[in-house]
């Protein structure tokens, strides 16, 4: 039983639309090499899909340049001729804006005066007033820029150094902490021992009388 005639129409479902495109696209590229080779025939071929993406084939034995210039001459249909129109008119407005530039230029630096009218040179002198204060204008704003830049490096920098020299008198005072701490404990230390020695000259020596309010020194052993 053979194949049903299909409908030619617009597929609405766009991931069908997608897949029979690639499968007739590449269909009709493999009828083109075909032709290539059994007929030693010049074929190009372009395409672009519904979301913009493009496809073309052009026969080994041509170029895509050789090819659009075989169309060209065999048509005689120049295809670039509008464009070259148009770059032809833009090259042409873009000439007389620099030769107008240039023109102001030399105005601008005293040279090109004597065509000039009176009404001409007050508004040349009118331009260069608006041009002097737009210029002081950037410079003050790239200065005032300038400025606020350093400003805010010097206050970096002096914040750096207020914390350096907050960590350092940090560590300063810990370490004096720890050098008072270490003298307190060997006084008491050394007051321990001293009235551990006493304690044992009393029990050998009972007649011992203490001065210096119950204190004793080298000179208490000594009176002893």
């Amino acid at each position: 039983m053979g194949r049903g005639k299909i409908e030619i129409k617009r597929i609405e479902n766009a991931t069908n639309r997608q897949v029979t495109y690639s499968k007739r696209r590449n269909g009709i590229f493999k009828k083109a090499q075909e032709l290539t080779v059994l007929c030693d025939a010049k074929v190009s071929l372009i395409m672009f899909s519904s979301t913009g993406k493009f496809h073309e084939f052009i026969s080994p034995n041509i170029s895509t340049k050789a090819f659009f210039d075989l169309y060209q001459k065999t048509t005689g249909t120049d295809l670039w001729i509008s464009h070259y129109e148009k770059m032809q008119e833009n090259y042409r407005r873009l000439k007389e804006i620099n030769k107008k530039s240039r023109r102001e230029i030399r105005q601008r630096m005293g040279g090109d005066l004597d065509d000039l009218n009176i009404k001409e040179l007050q508004a040349l002198e009118a331009k260069m007033d608006s041009s002097l204060v737009a210029i002081r204008d950037r410079k003050y704003h790239v200065i005032k820029t300038q400025t606020d830049t350093h400003r805010k490096k010097v206050r970096n920098l002096e914040e750096r150094h207020a914390n350096l020299v907050f960590d350092l008198e940090t560590k300063l005072d810990q370490q004096d902490g720890i050098v008072e701490s270490e003298g307190y404990y060997n006084e008491a230390a050394n007051g321990a021992s001293n009235l551990h020695a006493l304690r044992l000259y009393q029990i050998h020596h009972p007649n011992l009388v203490l001065h210096h309010g119950g204190r004793f020194d080298s000179n208490d052993l000594r009176l002893a």
